[in-house]
C-alpha cells in the first residue's frame, strides 16, 4: 500500500494515477473512513483516560453512595469502550481494504494507456523466425512428436492443463536448470518454495485471494490459497523483518509451480501451453535501498535478456502501460517471444515480466531497514521472470522445427537435455 499521509498530501496526484491506471477506487470514501478512524482512536483512548481515572479514585476512602457513583460509571465507560473498540476495529478493517485498493505511484516514463495494446516497444532483439514451409503451432508439434497430451489431461484434470511426455520433460529441466545456472551465476540464493501461501501474505504482495475477479484457487476453511507465482512466497519469505542497511541487497530465485484460475482467459491466443492453470516457473526476487531500486530493475531486465537471448530467441521489449501495470508495480518491462504459431502469421506472446513495486509490498509485508542514522524505511522490492517454462517452451518449439517435423534444440540447452534434436518417434 501507499503512504497513508498521502491521502491529502497528494491527493490529486493518487486521483490521476488512479485514472491512469483505469481502475476504479473511491478515494474521498477512504480519506472519509481515515478520519473517521482517527476520530473513534481519540475516542477510545478518551474513555480509556477516563477509565483509569475512575478507577484511581475507587482506591480512595468512599462511603458507599460515592462507591456505587464510581463502580456505575465504570460499567458505563466499560461499555462505551467496548461499543466504541468494535466501531473501530470495523472502520479499521474498511479503512485498510481500501487503502490496500489504491495503487502505487507509477514512473514518470512508463507510457500511460488503459491495457495491452497501449505498451511501449523499447527494444527488438533479432528478427521473426522465417520458414520455407508453413510453421506449425507447438500445440500440433506437440501431438506429432509425443511430447504433450492436452486431450487426456481435460478428461483427466480439465481444460488448460497438460501432460509432458518423452523429451518435454527433458525440455522443461533443461529450461529450469539453464535459467537457474545464469540467475545464480548474478549472485541469487536458490530456493525451492512452498506452493501454498497465506491469504495476509498474498494480500500483502498484491494478490486478491477472494472473489469473481480473483485468479488464484483458495483452499476453502483453511486460510490458505495455491501460489499463483513464487513472487507470492519469496515476498512473504521477510515478513515482518527488519534489515540492517549493510544486509542489502538480498536477492532470492525460487521455483516453484504456479496455479491460475485464468477465468475468462479465452481465446486462440490462450490456447495449448500458452495460459494454462499449472505451470513451473523460476521466479527471481531483491529487497533493496530505496535509491537502488532503479536500477535493479535494469539488472533484472537484463538477466532476463541473457537466458531468452542465449537460447536465440527472436523477442522484444515492452515498457509497460499505466492501466497494465497491476497495482503494485511502479514499473514494469515485459519480454516477448516471437511465436510462429501464434495467430495466422505469428506474433509476440509475453514470457517475461519485471517489476518495480518500491516499497509498496513492503509496507503490507512490515519489511523495514535501518539506515545509517538508525531509523527505520520500508526496503524496496523487484521481481522477474527467469523463465516460465510452459511459455518458453512454446517459443523453443515452434522456432526451433523444422520442414521434416523436428525440432532442434537450442546449443544452450544440448548440455542438459543431452540430446541435440526432437524428432518423430
Amino acid at each position: 500500500m501507499i503512504d497513508s499521509k498521502d491521502l491529502t498530501n497528494r491527493y490529486e496526484e493518487i486521483k490521476r494515477n488512479i485514472v491512469n491506471r483505469n481502475m476504479k477506487v473511491n478515494l474521498d470514501e477512504i480519506i472519509n473512513l481515515q478520519s473517521k478512524r482517527l476520530e473513534l482512536l481519540h475516542a477510545v483512548e478518551d474513555l480509556r483516560t477516563q477509565r483509569n481515572q475512575n478507577a484511581l479514585k475507587m482506591k480512595g476512602k468512599l462511603d458507599n453512595t460515592e462507591r456505587e457513583k464510581l463502580l456505575a460509571l465504570g460499567r458505563e465507560l466499560k461499555d462505551k469502550i467496548s461499543e466504541n473498540e468494535e466501531l473501530l476495529s470495523n472502520v479499521e478493517k474498511q479503512y485498510i481494504s481500501g487503502l490496500r485498493q489504491i495503487p502505487n505511484y507509477a514512473h514518470k516514463d512508463a507510457p500511460v494507456g488503459k491495457e495491452d495494446k497501449d505498451n511501449t516497444a523499447v527494444k527488438y532483439v533479432g528478427k521473426p523466425t522465417a520458414f520455407s514451409f508453413k510453421p506449425k503451432d507447438h500445440i500440433q508439434l506437440g501431438e506429432e512428436l509425443d511430447i504433450m497430451d492436452f486431450d487426456t489431461a481435460t478428461k483427466v484434470s480439465g481444460p488448460k492443463f497438460y501432460y509432458l511426455k518423452n523429451e518435454a520433460v527433458l525440455l522443461q529441466m533443461a529450461l529450469e536448470r539453464y535459467a537457474l545456472d545464469i540467475v545464480m551465476k548474478h549472485g541469487f540464493t536458490p530456493m525451492i518454495t512452498p506452493d501454498v501461501a497465506k491469504e495476509e501474505i498474498l494480500e500483502g504482495i498484491g494478490f486478491n485471494p477472494r472473489g469473481e475477479e480473483s485468479n488464484i484457487y483458495t483452499l476453502e476453511g483453511t486460510g490458505t490459497a495455491l501460489v499463483g507465482t513464487a513472487e507470492i512466497t519469496l515476498g512473504g519469505y521477510f515478513s515482518g523483518k527488519v534489515f540492517n542497511k549493510e544486509e542489502l541487497p538480498v536477492k532470492l530465485t525460487g521455483l516453484s509451480h504456479c496455479f491460475r484460475r485464468e477465468a475468462g482467459a479465452a481465446g486462440q491466443y490462450s490456447k495449448g501451453l500458452y495460459r494454462v492453470h499449472q505451470f513451473s516457473k523460476l521466479e527471481m526476487f531483491i529487497f533493496c535501498l530505496p535509491e537502488e531500486s532503479d536500477s535493479y530493475h535494469e539488472k533484472l531486465l537484463s538477466i532476463e535478456e541473457e537466458i531468452f537471448g542465449g537460447l536465440d530467441l527472436p523477442y522484444r521489449v515492452v515498457d509497460t502501460c499505466t492501466g497494465d501495470l497491476g497495482a503494485p508495480a511502479y514499473r514494469k518491462y515485459d519480454i516477448e517471444a516471437w511465436m510462429p504459431g501464434r495467430g495466422e502469421n505469428g506474433d509476440y506472446g509475453e514470457v517475461t515480466s519485471t517489476s518495480n513495486c518500491t516499497d509498496y509490498q513492503a509496507r503490507n509485508l512490515n519489511i523495514k531497514f535501518k539506515d545509517s542514522d538508525g531509523k527505520t524505511q520500508y526496503v524496496h522490492m523487484l521481481n522477474g521472470t527467469a523463465v516460465a517454462v510452459s511459455r518458453a517452451m512454446v517459443a523453443v518449439l515452434e522456432n526451433n522445427q523444422t520442414a521434416d517435423g523436428k525440432v532442434i534444440i537450442p546449443k544452450a540447452l544440448v548440455p542438459y537435455m543431452g540430446i541435440k534434436e526432437i524428432k518423430k518417434k
